[in-house]
């Protein structure tokens, strides 16, 4: 008689033993799900509060410097304010995207009301803490605040006017910092920075459709609009406006400055070389996070660097 349990199959001789990766996966705890909400990589975004004081050569007097970090710490607040009510709010959407799911509210490590007090606490500091520089600072921060809510609420979901929503919020970066500092803001500075953010917008909106398929109307309707023609056209006219209003500023730039080399017209090259890869990096459909281009992409990291030296020189060398 055999002693082998009836009840108890038998193991295949040709069965894999289980592995690590058969394990199911970590789940963070409350506080890391915290930090990954406020998503620290996205703060990258804040670097353009420093573009205003940078481009009129202040940012070696130690008092400006100091107030433009500043802005940077309270947009940085700000920013995760909003991404913690953001989250809590879009749950459910967030739920039906393949990459968002993953996100602390939308996998259930972070409860809805914790994420409302926290981002609640936060754009309350990022008011506090703008006040104590001054009242400009404040008001710009606000009105972030002011447009990031409307976004989230109405403007999303209204095609052309989402993606000039979103391009604002990097525009009013821009104007915070040289709020801080007090510093006038050119034209042509507003002109760069206004339609970079837009083709930066644009190509993400592009990305998202190409990345979500057919399920992009499901997660927002509003992303059926925007056809791969119309996106490229946009693309094509923000990239051109950004390039010429970018060689103008130069130019002009250099007929006041008293270096001996043109600097100046010397950085309208990477400029150009910047501009040309991240459109070579939308059209291969990586947009949908600026950010991960911005910190990942080893090329354009090596050009903007080269663009920041030869830019820092023509400012600073007098």
């Amino acid at each position: 008689m055999s002693t082998t349990s009836a009840s108890t199959p038998a193991a295949a001789p040709d069965a894999p033993a289980p592995g690590p990766e058969d394990a199911p996966a970590k789940r963070d705890s409350l506080p890391v799900g915290l930090i990954k909400l406020a998503r620290p990589k996205q703060w990258a975004k804040n670097v353009l509060v420093f573009a205003a004081p940078a481009a009129a050569g202040v940012l070696d007097n130690r008092q400006w410097a100091v107030d433009a970090m500043f802005a940077f710490v309270c947009f940085c607040l700000a920013a995760a304010g909003t991404y913690y009510i953001n989250d809590a709010r879009d749950v459910e959407a967030d739920r039906l995207h393949p990459k968002k799911c993953k996100r602390p509210v939308a996998s259930g490590v972070v409860p809805v009301p914790v994420a409302y007090i926290g981002g609640a606490v936060l754009i309350v500091a990022s008011i506090g803490l703008s006040l104590t520089v001054n009242a400009g600072l404040a008001l710009t921060v606000a009105g972030y605040l002011a447009l990031t809510t409307a976004y989230s609420s109405v403007l999303k979901q209204v095609a052309v006017v989402d993606l000039v929503a979103v391009a604002a919020g990097f525009v009013l970066r821009a104007v915070g910092g040289a709020a801080a500092t007090e510093i006038p803001i050119s034209n042509w500075f507003f002109i760069v920075t206004s339609f970079g953010a837009l083709f930066m917008v644009t190509g993400k909106r592009a990305a998202e459709v190409k990345e979500m398929g057919e399920g992009a109307t499901e997660f927002r309707p509003v992303l059926a609009v925007y056809t791969p023609a119309y996106t490229a056209y946009l693309r094509a006219v923000s990239s051109g406006a950004v390039l010429m209003a970018y060689c103008l500023w130069a130019f002009e730039k250099a007929d006041v400055a008293t270096a001996a080399i043109p600097w100046y017209q010397l950085s309208i090259l990477p400029f150009v070389m910047a501009v040309l890869r991240y459109a070579l990096v939308l059209e291969q459909g990586r947009g949908s996070a600026p950010e991960e281009i911005v910190l990942g992409d080893r090329p354009l990291q090596l050009i903007g660097l080269a663009w920041a030296i030869v830019f820092a020189i023509g400012v600073y060398a007098r």
